[in-house]
């Protein structure tokens, strides 16, 4: 990569984390492949060759538990949902030019060959380890089909993560009082012979690349803990059936070991074996795969001649992108990503989004609502910064739809197009002025400022910020009334306002592809606007061009209180049906005296805010009577922080003080289910209060 800005020399990969092909898709997934494919279009906007590439997951014990269960083979299973999102995407207008999945033959054969390349280097060992077994069952129990309790913040956590907490990725044996999700019983560790990666040889390295890499605040600086402490090496195989065979060490596929490679061994290496399969159907002279990911030295890693490798990911696998993936790379002789950008989350009218409870608004419902996916896709890269988590409401959408589409970005254009065809049968004989010559150039430096920035939210913001210009242009000048008064002078603001527009659908194209085009044909241009690049926006419209129609439709009150109503009723049907099992009695007892050890106090929520770098956690300050305590806790999601001040809680007082993502928590509030339901009091009793 070359670190120069975009455009630059070399061929451009744009990637976007691999959807799971367990289930449909949602606005929360939807966020990422927007993005990616309109990082992919503005890079192409700027004159940069880039490919876009993704592909379906298809490996992992939750597709082999599911299909399991639905009584067929786990291929079956994952392969329905594949052509199921390779349906959807473009839907929504995200077009890949390949999309593949992790169980096609050219995936297959490149994770072997990386794998291979580790064990040639050296850089693959073997070690006894620790693996949860399920004795009712008699089986292995792989990381998904384990929980208990994370042994670093002591949050509840899968075997791979711990996801109510301090999200670490944890290696098999790590997750401390494990249970079997097969049978909810207590699991037990034995002994088992695993592969590991041995990344401790790649320390140095992803110290210097965390330094180079470019992109998102999150992605650069949420890594630092991991590859700055002390780096855990990567357990890369898996007691299951369903995956990739681990290669051995002649060669073989199976390796003699009855393992397979661990579903974040084979689903990175996805993006380059989606390329290839791209080259494969285009040819090596349109676009060749090795220019990107290949080097013939590996001093050229860090060089200027190889390609601009960019991942679009959701934040909660930042770590497998900033620390696994680049140390696979480099095990593997591969050229190393340019850019990481991590996205937030998406929530659904200011809760976290929950399939369990069907809180969230699903792809095709979108589509069957008959909203236009352009509206979609404003919204959500227009909604908030990358970084930033993005709050899905239909009262929301319909405002931004109304005020910014309607309002400015198709009320300038229609009406400047209208006036133009009917007083000029199209654009007015004569030169754009100098002022708005220089607006719109301003507007294409802004685009090609904010892109190489990887401020999206800001590419997307410049055909709005252009249009509203536009509206104050046309309505300062009111050429309506020029025409007889000054005609010369007419033309010339209405030959402006066309030429605004048109800089409107080139800068608008990214992020709303379809629209684009239709304003693009509006205005009479042949070609398509897809096509084009940022000069464009400065050429001269076509002499002539037909009446035009309004690019966007209003979202009428009673539209948007009939999605609310369908939405709640949804909610609540799947939050009554749902199958609430409480977990077993613990069998063992404890004495009055273990009771009166835990100091459990009555507080009162001061303060309320994210904790930087971590999706789920919340620092709050609570007082407590005698003094204010900070507390961390895994609420982020699941309550709207800034209502929070004023809330009464019970607070364990003498839990030992713990550090997560840097912030020190001085005790523990305690909370309900799967909500986090925080526990208070019936009445008014005093602050600090204990509780008896």
């Amino acid at each position: 990569m070359s670190h120069e800005e975009f455009p630059t020399d070399n061929p451009a990969v744009v990637t976007v984390g691999l959807p799971y092909a367990n289930g449909d898709l949602h606005v929360g997934h939807l966020r990422g492949y927007v993005t990616g494919d309109t990082v992919a279009r503005s890079l192409r906007r700027v004159g940069q060759q880039t490919a876009f590439v993704c592909g379906s997951d298809m490996h992992g014990t939750p597709i082999a538990v599911n299909a399991a269960e639905a009584g067929v083979s786990p291929e079956e299973f994952a392969l329905e949902y594949h052509e199921e999102y390779a349906a959807t995407f473009p839907k929504f207008n995200v077009e890949f030019d390949n999309y593949g999945h992790t169980h096609d033959e050219t995936n297959v054969e490149t994770t072997r060959e990386f794998v291979r390349s580790w064990i040639d280097d050296d850089h693959v060992f073997e070690k006894e380890i620790q693996v949860a077994y399920d004795p009712e069952a008699d089986q292995w129990l792989p990381d998904r089909l384990v929980e208990g309790t994370c042994p670093y913040c002591g949050e509840h956590a899968r075997g791979d993560e711990c996801d109510e907490g301090c999200q670490r990725h944890l290696e098999p044996g790590e997750v401390e009082d494990p249970v079997s999700t097969l049978t909810g019983n207590a699991a037990e560790y034995r002994e088992r012979d695993h592969k590991f990666l041995r990344l401790s040889d790649f320390q140095e390295y992803l110290q210097g690349f965390i330094d180079r890499v470019e992109g998102t605040d999150n992605a650069k600086n949420q890594p630092r803990e991991w590859i700055e402490g002390e780096l855990q090496d990567l357990c890369i195989t898996r007691d299951m059936d369903w995956g990739i065979d681990y290669p051995g060490e002649g060669g073989d596929a199976a390796g003699g070991d009855d393992l397979v490679l661990y579903v974040w061994v084979d689903a990175p290496i996805e993006y380059v074996s989606s390329t290839k399969q791209y080259t494969e159907r285009v040819g090596s002279e349109e676009y060749d795969w090795e220019d990107v990911w290949t080097v013939e030295d590996e001093s050229e890693l860090t060089g200027d001649d190889t390609g601009e490798i960019v991942h679009v990911i959701g934040r909660d696998i930042i770590q497998h992108h900033a620390v696994f993936w680049p140390a696979m790379l480099r095990g593997a002789g591969y050229n190393e990503p340019r850019a990481i950008l991590a996205t937030g989350f998406v929530g659904i009218d200011g809760k976290a989004l929950s399939t369990s409870r069907n809180r969230a608004v699903w792809a095709d419902e979108y589509l069957d609502e008959g909203f236009h996916p352009d509206l979609f896709r404003y919204y959500i890269v227009n909604g908030s910064g990358l970084e930033t988590d993005v709050d899905f409401s239909w009262d929301r959408f319909a405002e931004r739809v109304n005020g910014e589409l309607v309002g400015n970005l198709g009320n300038f254009c229609y009406r400047s197009l209208l006036f133009a065809h009917r007083n000029y049968d199209g654009t007015p004989d004569t030169d754009v002025s100098a002022s708005v010559r220089e607006r719109i150039e301003e507007a294409v430096e802004a685009f090609e400022t904010a892109l190489n920035d990887y401020r999206i939210r800001d590419v997307g913001a410049t055909a709005i910020e252009l249009a509203d210009f536009g509206n104050e242009y046309i309505q300062r000048n009111e050429p309506w009334k020029l025409v007889d008064d000054d005609p010369a002078e007419a033309a010339q603001v209405i030959r402006d306002c066309v030429q605004l527009a048109k800089a409107c659908a080139v800068l608008m194209q990214p992020v709303m592809p379809e629209k684009a085009a239709d304003l693009w044909t509006q205005l009479g241009e042949d070609g398509s606007v897809h096509a084009t690049e940022l000069a464009d926006a400065l050429a001269a419209p076509p002499a002539e061009f037909g009446e035009p129609t309004e690019l966007f439709a209003g979202i009428e009150d009673e539209r948007i209180a009939e999605l609310n109503a369908k939405l709640q009723e949804r909610v609540e049907e799947a939050t009554e049906d749902a199958d609430f099992e409480p977990e077993p009695l613990a069998d063992d007892r404890i004495g009055v005296e273990d009771f009166e050890d835990l100091d459990l106090r009555v507080g009162r929520i001061e303060a309320a805010e994210p904790v930087e770098e971590s999706d789920k956690l919340a620092r709050l300050e609570v007082d407590i009577g005698v003094e204010r305590r900070q507390v961390v806790a895994g609420i982020k999601q699941l309550h709207d922080l800034d209502d929070l001040p004023g809330t009464r809680v019970v607070l364990l007082a003498n839990m030992e003080k713990a550090e997560l993502f840097g912030v020190e928590s001085n005790g523990m509030v305690l909370a309900a289910g799967e909500e986090a339901d925080l526990l208070t009091t019936h009445g008014d009793v005093p602050l600090g209060s204990k509780i008896r």
